[in-house]
Order: structure tokens, then C-alpha cells, then sequence
């Protein structure tokens, strides 16, 4: 009944309205192989490439240009903008990355999106055999090869190689259920349609008022799928039937840049003041290359469709070529004003009186889990920092102690909270990065990790008892000899020689300290054997009270355990570092 009623309203037949809910539901199956095809060949190169992915944005930080081809070199190997502007706004958010750098690196994440435009130029691209057909079997073969392989590596490939087909495949579901819409030209369906989009503005004329539906549209759309690749796909496969121009396109094409900040936007929501001046960067850049490119546009559209129909004459190809044309020439025509986008998102987000440097922020955002192979790295420096607040809370501990003043208790037990509420932060991190897609090393790392956060905690309940200890000789007036004190200071020096060579292996990911590690850690056993042997000694020669010699004993328990647990926060890394001989130790 409801499709009879649609059919006459529109003086099509109940099997032409079918027929376009048939093609339209085949086009939308098309643009989810698409999305899906896209996410596993990015979440498959971002495995494999993980490593150079951190030291590129780890480079990001030398210069302007550095920072735009490395946003574009980032975007290009995960094939999504909105990824690469997620991690950068959850970068900033943590103070990795500064507001100057993050917004070259979203130019530079401009840039690189329009690759996956001219991916789906070439699989609208045929010949004796269909592109589309070879990618096909591309898909086929990386199905097997994830299935039948028990290999990390040859699975991973496996995955991108499916990723790769699903693309070249949902674009033909697209293209062709577009293209019979229209094969028949005087058909009913095909008038319909070519009526449409006259009434919208064909682009043979200057467009006026057009140019802003067009332009919205694509944002629109782009805003509700949160992905320009998806968006840019379905256009170039509706220009590629000759359901719509390329002037029209082009407008279209300039409404996703601005459509695709919205998932920048929402992902600085409840971020720090920094990390939503760098989604409002995003935001404007995108919105201010758009608006001079449309304006030039609607005097100059179809020049610039003649110039490249001449020189190319593949709508697919032009569009793709146009993408990139546009996205490269707003970089260099904003980069130059960097630091007045700046400015300009300063003034647009307010830091509220009264909070400056007072946000508290998350020691990682989650935001950066769509990255895994980056989120692993940053797992570890926040490790790192936990490690020096603990090494100086140990420290303190100990200074309370041998002056067996408890002044700063309290601000070592706020420290010691914060250092607990941190390794529960990132304990819960890491369950949440041990669910995504993993390198079989990033898996150990992971795995790894959940061990050093339990060493790190262990080692502030005994710096704590520490503190207790020396609460008990100031309340009660006791003191170690000088012979005891000396030892304490002896197995302190060894304490900190092995907190040195574990943070340089764990930070370092370096092997060759494990062994210095080791040979330190002997050496924490030899005195906490010769602190026992003297405390008998002085005890038989009655140079020490019961009570102090209680003290000292439950005190060289808890100092050799502190070493033992800087021991294993060095060997974690062994599950992914590999060993290194005895013979190779350094310094020793």
C-alpha cells in the first residue's frame, strides 16, 4: 500500500520504487564494506607500523613542515584523518604535544585523508579484466592466509589484504548499484533522478545559491557517518554513474572537510582547555579553506571541470585529483598563519579565571586507543613517570628516617596516593588496550605492564612502612649506631644504582642494563645477609636495644624487597626485549 501511494506521488511504478530501495539498500552494503575495509587495512598497517608511527610523531616537535608531512605520513598509513586528529587532540590533552605543534600536524593529517579518495578512483578504474575482481581475490587470499596461518606476521597481512578487497569491493557495490539506477536513460526511474539533481544546480551554469545546499550537504552527511573517506567514496561513485557533476562534487567534496571536525569536536569534550583549542584549530582551518575555496568556486567551477575533464577526463580521477589539489593548497596557504589560528582558537575557548593549571587531566586519554601501537608507547612514558614519583617518595621515606623527622608525612602519603590512584588509572588502561587489535610484541608489552604497576605499588607500601618506621623512633626516641647507619646508607647507594639501570631498561626498552640489574641486585642480597650478620653481632654485644633492633631488621626486610621489585620492572622487559649475557654489563 505505502510503496503504491510513493510510486504514484512521484509517477513511478511500485517496481521502480523497489528497484531504488533495492539499489539504495546494495549502495549502503557497499559503503559498509567500505568503512569496514578501510578500518582493518588501517588497523592492520598501524600494527605492522607502529613502531615508525611513534618515532614520526615523536619528530613532530622539530619544525612546521616536519610536522605537516608527518601528520600526512601518519593519516596516510591508518587512512583516516579523524584518527590521526583524535590521537592529536588526546596528545595534547596529556601535554605531549603543544598547540603549535598538534595544528601542523592537522594540516598535515589534511593531506593525507585524500588518499583514500584516489583509492576509490582506482577501483572505478576498468579494463579486460576487472580491478575490482582482482581485488576480489585479494580479499579471498588474505581470508585464508588470517585463517589457515598460526603466524602473527603473515596474519597481519592476511588482514590488510582483506581490508585492501573489502575497499575495491564495497566501491563496486556502490558504483554499480548507482549505475543501473540510470541504464536506462528514458526510463522512469532515470528522469526521476536526473530531475533531482537539475533541481539542485547540474553545475553546467555558476552556481549561486546551490553551492550552499551542496556544501552543507556534504557536511551534513559526513557529520552523521563521522568518515570523509566513506562520504568521499559515495560521491565519487554517484559522479562516476552520472548521477551528479563534478562541479557538484567539488562542493560536496568541500562540505566533508568541514563535516569531518565533528569527530574531532566530540572527542575534546571534557578535555583539557588545550585539547579543545586544538579540535577548534581543527574546526577552522578546515571551515576557512573551505569558504575561500567556495567562493573562488562559484565564479570559476566549471573552468576548473573543463581544465581537468581535458587533461584527464575520468570523473573518478578528477575528483580524487581535486581532493588532494585542495587540501594541499589550503596547508600552504594557512601554514604560514599557524600560530594566529592559535590565537584566534585562544580567544574562541576561554581558559576559566581562577583554573589556570588547575585541570586535572587523565594520566592517558582514551582517545588515543584507536591508535594501539601508540597508545602501548605512551603506556610505557607514563610508567616511566609514575617510577620517578616513586623513586622520590622512596627517597623521602628514607630522609624521614635517618633524620627521624615526620614533618612531611603527609605530603608523602598524598603522593603516595596519587602514585596508587595512577597505577589503578592505567591498570584499567590497559585492560581496555589489551581488548584492541595488538602486534603479538605490543601483547607482551601490555602483559608486561600489568606486572609493573603491582612492582610499582609494593614498593610505596614499603616505602611507607619506612615512613612508619621513623614515625615509631621520633615518637619512642630511638636510633640506629653509627655502624647501622652506615649500612643503611651503603644499601641505599645500591638501591639507587639499580632504580637507575631499571629505568633506563624499562624507558629504554634497552636490554644491555639487565645485566647491570642483576649484578646489583646480588649485591643488595650480599648486604642484606651482612646487615642481619652485624645486627647479631651488635645485639650479642649489647650495642643495640630490642627495640631498635626490631626496626632495623623489619627495616633491611623491606629495603631488599624494594630491590627485588626494581629487579623485576627491569627483567619485564625481557617477555619483548630479548637477554643479554652476564658479559656484557656496563659500568661494571
Amino acid at each position: 500500500m505505502a510503496l503504491s501511494l510513493l510510486a504514484e506521488s512521484t509517477n513511478l511504478t511500485t517496481g521502480d520504487v523497489l528497484t531504488i530501495i533495492n539499489n539504495l539498500l546494495l549502495m549502503l552494503g557497499g559503503v559498509a564494506a567500505f568503512i569496514i575495509g578501510m578500518n582493518m587495512m588501517g588497523s592492520g598497517l598501524e600494527k605492522a607500523a607502529g613502531k615508525p608511527i611513534r618515532r614520526l610523531m615523536g619528530k613532530a616537535t622539530k619544525n612546521r613542515a616536519l610536522g605537516i608531512l608527518t601528520g600526512a605520513a601518519v593519516t596516510a598509513i591508518v587512512t583516516s584523518s579523524s584518527a590521526t586528529t583524535v590521537m592529536i587532540v588526546g596528545f595534547v590533552n596529556v601535554g605531549l604535544m603543544t598547540l603549535v605543534q598538534a595544528t601542523s600536524l592537522i594540516m598535515g593529517a589534511n593531506i593525507g585523508t585524500t588518499i583514500t579518495a584516489f583509492i576509490s578512483a582506482i577501483s572505478t578504474t576498468g579494463g579486460e579484466l576487472e580491478i575490482t575482481s582482482i581485488f576480489a581475490f585479494v580479499a579471498f587470499v588474505g581470508a585464508l592466509m588470517t585463517m589457515i596461518s598460526k603466524n602473527e606476521k603473515v596474519k597481519r597481512v592476511g588482514v590488510i589484504l582483506e581490508g585492501l578487497g573489502l575497499i575495491f569491493v564495497g566501491m563496486n557495490t556502490m558504483s554499480s548499484s548507482m549505475a543501473s539506477l540510470i541504464k536506462d536513460t528514458d526510463s522512469n526511474i532515470s528522469i526521476a533522478i536526473q530531475n533531482l539533481f537539475v533541481a539542485i544546480g547540474n553545475g553546467k551554469d555558476t552556481l549561486t545559491w546551490e553551492i550552499i545546499v551542496l556544501f552543507l550537504l556534504g557536511a551534513l552527511i559526513t557529520g552523521l557517518v563521522q568518515s570523509s573517506a566513506a562520504v568521499t567514496a559515495i560521491i565519487i561513485s554517484l559522479a562516476s554513474a552520472g548521477l551528479i557533476s563534478f562541479p557538484m562534487a567539488m562542493f560536496i567534496i568541500l562540505g566533508t572537510n568541514v563535516g569531518t571536525t565533528v569527530t574531532a569536536m566530540l572527542s575534546s569534550i571534557g578535555t583539557s582547555v588545550n585539547a579543545r583549542r586544538t579540535a577548534m584549530v581543527h574546526l577552522m582551518f578546515n571551515i576557512i579553506g573551505s569558504v575561500i575555496f567556495m567562493i573562488v568556486l562559484a565564479f570559476t567551477s566549471k573552468y576548473v571541470s573543463a581544465w581537468l575533464e581535458k587533461g584527464i577526463g575520468i570523473v573518478s580521477w578528477e575528483i580524487a585529483i581535486f581532493h588532494m589539489c585542495f587540501n594541499v593548497l589550503t596547508t600552504l596557504l594557512l601554514a604560514p598563519f599557524t600560530k594566529y589560528l592559535v590565537k584566534l582558537a585562544c580567544l574562541i575557548v576561554r581558559e576559566k579565571k581562577g583554573k589556570a593549571g588547575e585541570e586535572n587531566r587523565e594520566p592517558l586519554d582514551p582517545r588515543i586507543l584507536k591508535t594501539p601501537a601508540i597508545a602501548v608507547g605512551q603506556t610505557r612514558k607514563e610508567f616511566s613517570r609514575v617510577m620517578d614519583d616513586m623513586y622520590s617518595n622512596y627517597k623521602l621515606a628514607l630522609d624521614m628516617l635517618t633524620t627521624r623527622n615526620v614533618s612531611e608525612k603527609e605530603k608523602f602519603m598524598e603522593d603516595k596516593q596519587k602514585i596508587d590512584d595512577t597505577c589503578d588509572y592505567l591498570t584499567r588502561f590497559l585492560v581496555k588496550l589489551s581488548l584492541s587489535e595488538l602486534s603479538e610484541i605490543d601483547e607482551n608489552k601490555v602483559s608486561s605492564f600489568y606486572h609493573v604497576a603491582s612492582d610499582i605499588g609494593r614498593i610505596g607500601d614499603y616505602s611507607e612502612n619506612i615512613v612508619n618506621y621513623a614515625e615509631k623512633m621520633a615518637d619512642e626516641d630511638i636510633s640506629f649506631s653509627e655502624h647501622a647507619w652506615a649500612e643503611v646508607r651503603e644499601m641505599d647507594t645500591l638501591l639507587t644504582r639499580l632504580y637507575g639501570y631499571a629505568e633506563k631498561a624499562f624507558g629504554g626498552i634497552d636490554a644491555s642494563y639487565l645485566s647491570n640489574a642483576e649484578f646489583v641486585e646480588k649485591d643488595i642480597d650480599k648486604m642484606s645477609d651482612k646487615m642481619r650478620e652485624s645486627h647479631l653481632r651488635r645485639t650479642s654485644e649489647n650495642r643495640c636495644t630490642p627495640e631498635a633492633g626490631a626496626i632495623y631488621l623489619e627495616l633491611t626486610i623491606n629495603l631488599e624487597r624494594i630491590g627485588g621489585h626494581l629487579k623485576n620492572i627491569a627483567d619485564s622487559i625481557r617477555m619483548y626485549a630479548g637477554t643479554t649475557s652476564l658479559s656484557t654489563a656496563k659500568g661494571l
